[in-house]
């Protein structure tokens, strides 16, 4: 069933997860699926629905600050960057609270759990109804392109799902940046919030990124971190400086590259090489290009600065041979 946003498809929406039910519904970010944190069986079915893998984390989704304090622990610094970006696209990884309701699955039985409160009003709509934690991973089939419309939610899971609330196409277009709150805060996952911004909250810098998880068995401390990710069916190179023929280019900028004639289709993120564009764009684009089939995507450089960190982030496990 597909729904359009609205007072109505809230409620329905807080029905179906209540009675364990799996809700497609968009944030800022891209389109989440939302099962109750609190019900095992329910993240059970969102993983098998998804064919995520069973290790790797789950986001929560709150509705506001005193839920997340129900569910998580937060120092002085997870407070203040709470307080500076929620509602927003930033995840918290926190330590549990005490009895913390949110099911051992959806932390991948880690002590830590991973806690966002999103601005879009149709995800707040629906936290506010339901009332509790919502885990909400992106909506799409695990590794493939992640959703920015409810179109691209119905391709991946129509038949496996309940209910798709239909609100249009998503502002950010890049997941949540993920900072986990340890003894010296770091950097998980470049996202929709750039890493200066937080760094200038926080009043120090954040430690980088782990590496790279090596292989897809390894247990990631945070969602989305597994070495291949994000991924179109199609084969990504990446810092494209040429295109071969038979392949599609994801452009950015107003340069042109040899061979582009060849290319059998070229969307460009941002003609004007603007990263916020590009973000917006990311998933969306390499959907349309994948569907082409092409030999391959080739992808223009893209700058490692502001959201350009998390775009590149995403292009590089979407690149991970598979």
């Amino acid at each position: 069933m597909i729904l359009p946003a609205g007072h109505a498809a809230a409620e329905a929406a807080a029905r179906r997860l209540a009675a364990g039910g799996l809700v497609a519904f968009p944030t800022e970010t891209v389109y989440g699926l939302g099962a109750d944190a609190a019900n095992a069986a329910a993240v059970a079915h969102l993983y098998a629905a998804k064919g995520r893998p069973a290790f790797n984390p789950l986001i929560a989704h709150v509705a506001d600050l005193a839920a997340a304090q129900a569910i998580g622990w937060f120092d002085a610094r997870a407070l203040r960057l709470a307080e500076a970006f929620w509602p927003g696209p930033l995840t918290l990884v926190v330590p549990k609270t005490d009895g913390c309701p949110v099911a051992d699955l959806a932390t991948a039985g880690l002590d830590t759990v991973a806690i966002r409160i999103p601005a879009h009003p149709v995800a707040q709509a629906i936290l506010h109804a339901f009332g509790g934690a919502v885990v909400a991973p992106s909506a799409n089939f695990s590794g493939h392109v992640s959703p920015t419309l409810a179109a691209h939610v119905e391709s991946d899971l129509a038949g496996r799902i309940d209910l798709i609330v239909d609100g249009g196409p998503v502002e950010v277009g890049v997941e949540s940046t993920i900072v986990g709150c340890f003894d010296k805060p770091r950097l998980l996952r470049p996202g929709g919030l750039s890493r200066e911004r937080i760094e200038a909250v926080l009043g120090l810098p954040l430690l980088r990124p782990p590496a790279e998880a090596e292989s897809d068995n390894s247990q990631p401390r945070a969602p989305g971190m597994l070495a291949s990710h994000y991924a179109p069916r199609a084969s990504v190179r990446l810092d494209a400086r040429d295109v071969a023929p038979g392949e599609a280019l994801l452009a950015f900028g107003p340069a042109r590259l040899p061979g582009l004639d060849a290319a059998s289709a070229v969307m460009n993120l941002s003609p004007s090489g603007d990263l916020d564009e590009a973000a917006a764009n990311l998933f969306g684009y390499l959907r349309a290009l994948d569907a082409k089939t092409p030999k391959a995507i080739a992808v223009m450089t893209i700058p490692e600065q502001d959201l350009g960190e998390a775009i590149n982030d995403r292009l590089r496990r979407a690149a991970v041979a598979r």
